[in-house]
């Protein structure tokens, strides 16, 4: 199976490679920033893979200050410039995004998978597209938002989809909590259609969807968490979703405390092979109602 290389992916092999030169060579960010007439904060997104090096120029003045001389050093890290300059699919919708999700949609496209946990709405890669649609359409009054933000963020999330099929699809493992499923969004009729959604899912090879009950006395995370993980050469990454922002942290201890977290609530959570069954009283209840 062929690892994923985006410009992401790229962009933060670089940065890492950039801050192991400069440490190497005793500077701080700001003399490093200072020597290519650039700012701190600049060089600190650059190194930590949220901004692209805009001009080969300041990549080859960095070169420099750090004592890469060999040929082939060079050649390598001027080709990862290139690369992370390519155009990601999902720029024309950066205006209709949080902050941080640019960042964070260019790692999900380079996962080789991803551990996520929800519990106020069913997590974005498992929505049905009338689900996300009600979603956004029932806050676009009260945030004012315009309709066009409305489509494009359910163009987008159902676009981000596809990550799931192909013949390079990530691994994706999710556990729901009981709340989230219950919590009707656009009426009946599209939570039975968002059930049935989740059950398609989940019957894929790559995909495990678990619930936690309401009535289990078990760990919850208060905060909704995905974590990624990749093939080779990229530290696995854990972000937090907040309606308004997402932050992303490669830091070991965080992504070993959200593995933690993850693991005590799929522990806890129903078996997989029960998910179908769950939804299915779901929906009979709802109909109910």
């Amino acid at each position: 199976m062929a690892a994923r290389r985006g410009p992401t992916f790229r962009r933060r092999e670089l940065g890492k490679e950039l801050r192991r030169l400069r440490e190497r060579k005793g500077l701080s960010t700001r003399a490093a920033a200072e020597a290519i007439e650039s700012s701190e904060s600049k060089l600190n997104r650059v190194e930590s893979g949220h901004n692209q090096l805009p001009r080969v120029r300041d990549l080859e003045d960095l070169l420099e200050l750090y004592g890469v001389t060999a040929t082939d050093d060079r050649e390598h890290l001027l080709m990862l410039h290139r690369d992370s300059l390519s155009g990601d699919w999902y720029r024309p919708y950066q205006n209709f995004l949080p902050s941080g999700q640019l960042l964070y949609m260019g790692l999900e496209s380079d996962a080789a998978s991803m551990r996520a946990w929800h519990s106020q709405v069913v997590f974005g890669l498992l929505q049905a597209e009338s689900y996300t649609r009600a979603m956004f359409t029932t806050s676009k009054p009260v945030l004012e938002r315009t309709t066009e933000f409305v489509e494009s963020n359910v163009t987008l999330r159902m676009k981000r989809k596809e990550i799931l099929f192909g013949d390079n699809p990530m691994e994706l493992r999710v556990v729901l909590d009981e709340s989230t499923l219950r919590r009707v969004i656009g009426g009946p009729e599209v939570m039975r259609e968002q059930y049935a959604e989740i059950e398609k899912l989940a019957s894929l090879d790559h995909v495990t969807v678990q619930i936690l009950p309401q009535r289990l006395a078990t760990y919850r995370a208060p905060d909704n968490f995905v974590i990624l993980d990749f093939d080779a050469g990229l530290d696995p990454v854990v972000m937090h979703d907040s309606p308004s922002v997402m932050t992303v942290s490669d830091k070991p201890r965080e992504v070993w405390l959200h593995a933690r977290k993850f693991d005590a609530m799929r522990e806890g959570a129903l078996a997989p092979a029960q998910t179908a069954e769950f939804l299915h009283r779901l929906a009979r209840e709802i109909d109910e109602t």
